[in-house]
């Protein structure tokens, strides 16, 4: 695993926490509730690559 993907996966986490924050204080909370589901999707997106590469290595080790 990079840094740089769990540097960018934290930035996801406290870009989508403050937009919720901001939109629940205005009274948005639907929308506050789709920017969590969207942060949430964008960062298992992030990880289908790495997750990938997981697998074809347990592959290689086994011999499947």
């Amino acid at each position: 695993m990079n840094v740089s993907l769990i540097i960018k996966i934290a930035g996801v986490g406290l870009l989508a926490s403050i937009a919720c924050q901001i939109l629940q204080r205005s009274g948005k909370d639907e929308q506050a509730t789709f920017v969590s589901i969207a942060g949430a999707v964008i960062v298992m997106l992030m990880l289908i690559t790495e997750i990938g590469s997981l697998f074809s290595s347990i592959r290689s080790v086994f011999g499947l």
